[in-house]
């Protein structure tokens, strides 16, 4: 039982790093791609700054091609970027060198998030999990946060995002109206089927991960909410600067409602050990 156990692990890992090796670059340009994309970059960006501290020790963990590695690395931070993907990790490194950001990164590592085990009790101030990690580990999300809990000093945090259910269900709407889109689209990109098993939560599943993880959870977020609207009324509004930002101000509280964090196609929240 437990050899089969390791083999379907080692199955679902390999899994998950085809998926994203295929998506390679793309991942970055997909980040900010449209007026709604940007929008959710910035409600990420926000949410991190205020709970990752200037000068931290951080694992990112879904380090991607670098997008949030920069904006930690902006905070002064000293980053250990891991990824499942070693397309991922290549193109990290390509976006990252001869840049500022090279600064923070001490070192990019392959990782599984279903094992920390390399890693020391209390060895990181902060912990970045952003990209969804946790919804490509369906059967073992408690035990993978309750592993990123366990490396942080007392008082750190692990910020994170999962995929939504109620949310991607909402983003399919326009072209499907059928709730079944959001159990079929994959995590790592909304509109694409699913190479792995992939968990979708409602705000209510991530209260009770964190809960039976045995973190303190301090805060959550929609990443996007009006923002999933019409694109065209987005797009002028991008285009009138000062309408952007208020637009961008009254968005960002917004998806910080405990009525509107299912609204988005994903769910951040920040848990402290």
């Amino acid at each position: 039982m437990e050899l089969r156990g390791r083999t379907r692990h080692g199955a679902a890992v390999g899994a998950v790093r085809r998926h994203f090796d295929r998506l390679g670059d793309r991942e970055w340009a997909r980040q900010d791609s449209d007026a709604t994309s940007r929008v959710s970059l910035e409600v990420h960006r926000r949410f991190l700054r205020r709970f990752v501290p200037r000068g931290a020790h951080v694992l990112e963990v879904g380090a991607g091609p670098g997008r949030f590695t920069t904006e930690l690395a902006a905070q002064g931070c000293r980053v250990v970027a891991t990824d499942a993907s070693p397309a991922h990790l290549s193109a990290h490194g390509r976006r990252l060198r001869g840049t500022p950001a090279e600064r923070g990164v001490l070192r990019r590592e392959l990782l599984d998030v279903r094992d920390t085990s390399r890693y020391r009790d209390g060895e990181f101030d902060a912990v970045l999990a952003y990209g969804a990690p946790l919804s490509s580990t369906p059967v073992a999300s408690c035990d993978a946060l309750r592993g990123l809990l366990r490396i942080l000093v007392p008082g750190g945090v692990v910020v994170a995002s999962v995929v939504s259910l109620l949310g991607t269900w909402r983003h399919h709407l326009p072209d499907t109206g059928d709730p079944a889109d959001a159990t079929a689209a994959g995590c790592g990109d909304t509109d694409a089927p699913p190479p792995v098993p992939c968990r979708k939560f409602r705000w209510g599943d991530v209260v009770a991960l964190v809960t039976e993880a045995g973190g303190t959870l301090l805060d959550g977020s929609a990443s996007n909410w009006a923002s999933l609207g019409d694109r065209d009324t987005l797009a002028r509004l991008e285009s009138d600067r000062e309408r952007w930002r208020r637009f961008l101000e009254h968005e960002i509280a917004a998806c910080a409602e405990p009525g509107t964090r299912d609204g988005g196609t994903h769910i951040l929240f920040a848990v402290r050990r």
